[in-house]
């Protein structure tokens, strides 16, 4: 053991992160033993007493774990030693699972958890839990809790937050059907690419992972100003209600206003090439003129909507693959206006006086949604027609988009975003707007659901 390279470890850890150690250690470690445990030195040590020091493959997985593989790189050399006969015992699935909802638990929800078990955990321990790491301590000691007992938590984690109870419920059923599953794994040190990875609940589940703080990148591109084509009055109040409701769901959000389709496509490819490793989602949202495939830069010149999602494919965006890419439109697809057919007289206040009302406007043909996976395109109207904004107040479509979003982001039931752009389509095409209607569209190779809620 070269205690040099584990007083620099100890010095590089934060007192979160050895208090997270400390729980992934509690299958392998006497609990007793961690009770008294405050800094990385001492937990060093209890883990040569178990020989779990003698060489680096049970700390490797311990730093890889909570994310510090800058700790782990600094034991790279001590691999070399290994054979393929080397093995010591690993995290168990359970516990990293454990880890993972901690570290994808909201403050709010953290709360909400502690409030639903106040009642089997006791009033003061629940107050005294700072995280979920110390809720699930706190449950295994009454209990509630162990790699053969998670009905409790799965029961609380469906209560507010489905994705978290779907990896509990995963790690269920794999239980169930291999019930030879140990909690101690081994794999082999001769070769550096088993070294186990974030769990991902064979952990695939049916919804996107989103655990990053924050989110991703939020990228507005406001046209507002044209050189021919008429002002487009009340977008910047689109702009601004987007950008508050994807910084309040976790985005960081970049406003870009007034571009030539130059500038958009050269925007989006420098985009493209960023690193997106630590990033969940991508959202673009582009507000300008338009045609049936196509929306105008400030100079008049068409960009494709295939122009706008290419630099973000597998191809060339590799760290955005397997993520959600959220494309939102508001522009016309068309000079048409859609009549549609009225059952009934449109009620008063369904009616939007012509003199707030504008058309965010000659049909070209064309890809919309790559053939990638993982892209939606959500389009503020159905093809060769217009969709309307006020001069005031911002986008019907887009307006009502954001309005949903919130609604769902503070909702306790989970709605991923198909289900809100159901809503959208459903509130959108029961106006009537300047004696016409209007119809958005949604298109999506997304493979998961998407679920957004606020950080």
């Amino acid at each position: 053991m070269d205690r040099l390279t584990l007083s620099k470890i100890d010095e590089e850890l934060e007192s979160s992160e050895v208090a997270a150690l400390r729980f992934l250690c509690r299958d392998v470690v006497n609990r007793k033993r961690l009770e008294n445990v405050t800094d990385a030195k001492g937990l060093f040590s209890r883990l040569e007493e178990k020989g779990l020091l003698e060489n680096y493959a049970f700390l490797s997985q311990l730093l890889q774990t909570i994310g510090r593989n800058d700790l782990v790189n600094m034991l790279r050399p001590g691999y070399s030693q290994l054979t393929e006969t080397d093995a010591n015992p690993m995290l168990s699935d359970y516990r990293i699972m454990l880890y993972q909802i901690h570290e994808d638990i909201t403050t709010a929800n953290l709360d909400k958890m502690k409030f639903l078990l106040e009642d089997k955990l006791g009033r003061r321990q629940a107050d005294m839990c700072d995280t979920a790491l110390d809720v699930f301590a706190e449950m295994e000691k009454k209990g509630l809790l162990s790699n053969t007992n998670l009905h409790e938590l799965l029961d609380v984690l469906r209560e507010f937050d489905l994705p978290l109870a779907e990896i509990v419920q995963t790690y269920m059923e794999r239980l169930q059907s291999r019930p030879q599953l140990m909690p101690t794994s081994h794999f082999n040190m001769n070769n550096q690419n088993t070294l186990p990875q974030r769990i991902q609940p064979s952990l695939s589940t049916e919804y996107y992972l989103f655990n990053h703080n924050p989110r991703g990148l939020c990228v507005i591109i406001n046209n507002e100003s044209f050189r021919l084509l008429k002002k487009r009055a009340g977008t910047h109040e689109d702009a601004r209600t987007l950008h508050e409701t994807f910084t309040s769901l976790g985005f960081n959000v970049e406003i870009h206003q007034d571009l030539t389709s130059a500038q958009i496509k050269d925007l989006l490819r420098s985009k493209g090439s960023r690193n997106f490793h630590n990033d969940d989602a991508l959202v673009v949202c582009v507000l300008s003129h338009g045609e049936y495939g196509c929306i105008f830069g400030t100079d008049e010149i068409k960009v494709f909507i295939r122009e706008l999602t290419q630099p973000f494919t597998s191809l060339q965006a590799p760290t955005l693959a397997g993520k959600p890419k959220l494309f939102f439109i508001q522009a016309c697809q068309g000079s048409s206006y859609q009549k549609g057919s009225l059952p009934f007289a449109p009620k008063k206040e369904d009616i939007t006086e012509p003199k707030t009302l504008e058309a965010d406007a000659g049909p070209v043909q064309g890809e919309t949604v790559p053939d990638d996976a993982d892209f939606l395109l959500g389009m503020s109207t159905v093809p060769e027609y217009r969709s309307f904004r006020s001069i005031t107040t911002g986008s019907i479509y887009i307006q009502e988009l954001c309005k949903q979003l919130n609604t769902s982001a503070k909702s306790v039931e989970m709605d991923d975003i198909l289900s809100i752009l159901t809503r959208v389509n459903r509130n959108v095409s029961k106006g009537v707007y300047m004696n016409y209607k209007q119809m958005p569209e949604p298109k999506y190779t997304l493979t998961k659901k998407v679920v957004l809620k606020y950080v």
